[in-house]
């Protein structure tokens, strides 16, 4: 039986509903707002993945050009199954509040996808996918400590809006997305024209208030809806085992953390991780697993020690205290503007290249087809962790921290008026050892 729960937001009506649509789903929801409608769906395994030691969780967010009442301009004539920028964004945007909220060690694989059915050009559909994830996965057998929400907040002629129209926002000198729970904030990501620390503190706590009668909604949804949760037996773990490498190996992975640079310190605590597996494994041959993973836990709450009980960073830095930077520039004779940036272990080459309005690029999005005249792209070759992997296209982490570089780039940037060029800058990361993406932000600039 379909039931429909509604709120109200800034006005306007925002309804969740279930019971008729992808009944084979752990859990399906229709979220809508306007004339805007996602479907979100999750699904969970019925089998764990006991081998795998990270949580199976995949986000997958489509825009289907129909939902606008278009056919897509492509040479198929359909959506041909890569995600455009946008659709790699808005899943890292639902993926990013919701993977916390898995049990430990859970291992069941775990699939959400909000597919946007109807665009009215007025709602953004991504917060509707956001609340939706929640919502399905609430009523759902699936372990989830939620619920969360998610609201867009602007701010116009010094008003804090919530969920402000696409046209709206063009006047916004605040765009952030916040995502939170009934008591906190789970999640920030946004950007600004240059305003105060003060003032984007406000529009995060202005968008927490401001989602709560969503989490509401789906507490009423629950109680009606929800399933009995599967119950999950974490893998049993050998305490006795535990405590034996955590003995044997926290003062040593004291000393070795704090050593400054990073190849060095990653040589000496893989040492030493062989060192005490060695030192175990013959007494017990079936757990190598859980020698590492102890090992690992112990790693992690050294380093947390460090910074949170002796106020300083693992290579003994203060929390104020930046590693040393060097910026160099026109290193490339070719290019219209080169700069090579390093802070301390972390480097990037930022390359500009100019070019005309044939030059814009070209974008279909529900919206409309789209040029736009500034790009940013980030590359993150495997060798720059020293790591030998497949180089292929731009992941989802390229694509995710080439678009941090790009809100803080284009906000400064002159006006297309005022600046009729083409703009597109490369970030070629070389080393990394933290903030790539600032790293990024500062060759880019340069350049």
């Amino acid at each position: 039986m379909e039931k429909t729960f509604t709120t109200t937001i800034n006005g306007k009506e925002y309804s969740i509903k279930t019971g008729k649509i992808a009944k084979q789903a752990s859990g399906s929801v229709i979220v809508q707002c306007g004339e805007t409608i996602v479907l979100v769906t999750a699904v969970g395994s019925k089998d764990p993945k006991p081998e795998i030691s990270f949580l199976p969780l995949t986000v997958e967010y489509q825009e289907k050009i129909y939902s606008a009442g278009r056919i897509p301009g492509n040479y198929f004539r359909r959506e041909i199954g890569r995600p455009s920028e946008k659709e790699t964004l808005t899943a890292r945007l639902i993926d990013r509040p919701i993977r916390p909220l898995f049990e430990d060690d859970y291992n069941y694989e775990t699939q959400v996808i909000a597919t946007v059915l109807s665009m009215d050009k007025i709602n953004e559909p991504d917060t509707l996918a956001m609340v939706g994830a929640s919502a399905a996965l609430e009523i759902s057998d699936i372990p989830f400590a939620g619920p969360i929400a998610s609201v867009k907040v602007g701010r116009i002629n010094g008003e804090f809006v919530v969920n402000p129209e696409i046209e709206q926002m063009e006047e916004s000198d605040i765009e952030l997305m916040v995502a939170g729970s009934k008591t906190g904030v789970v999640m920030v990501e946004g950007g600004a024209d240059i305003v105060s620390e003060k003032d984007m503190l406000d529009a995060i706590f202005f968008g927490h208030e401001a989602l709560q009668p969503l989490i509401d909604l789906q507490v009423e949804l629950k109680k009606e809806f929800g399933q009995e949760k599967r119950v999950f037996v974490p893998p049993a773990k050998d305490e006795e085992l535990i405590a034996k490498v955590v003995e044997f190996s926290k003062d040593k992975i004291y000393e070795k953390v704090q050593i400054k640079t990073k190849i060095e310190r990653q040589k000496a605590l893989s040492a030493l991780k062989d060192e005490t597996v060695d030192k175990f494994c013959e007494d017990y041959p079936e757990q190598i697993k859980e020698i590492k993973g102890a090992f690992g836990k112990c790693l992690k709450k050294t380093s947390r020690d460090i910074v949170l009980k002796e106020d300083k960073r693992i290579d003994g830095r203060a929390f104020d205290e930046v590693r040393q930077i060097d910026c160099e520039v026109g290193n490339l004779p070719m290019t219209h503007g080169s700069a090579l940036f390093t802070r301390g272990e972390t480097q990037v080459l930022g390359v500009l290249t100019l070019g005309s309005g044939m030059d814009e690029q070209r974008v279909e999005t529900l919206m409309g087809n789209e040029t736009r005249a500034f790009m940013l792209h980030y590359n993150f070759p495997p060798f720059s962790v020293g790591e030998c992997r497949r180089a292929g296209g731009p992941s989802r982490r390229d694509i995710g921290h080439g678009n941090l570089a790009s809100r803080a780039i284009s906000r400064v940037l002159p006006a297309q008026e005022d600046f009729e060029y083409t703009i597109r800058l490369v970030g070629e990361v070389l080393e990394s050892n933290g903030s790539s993406s600032m790293g990024t932000v500062c060759s880019g600039a340069l350049a």
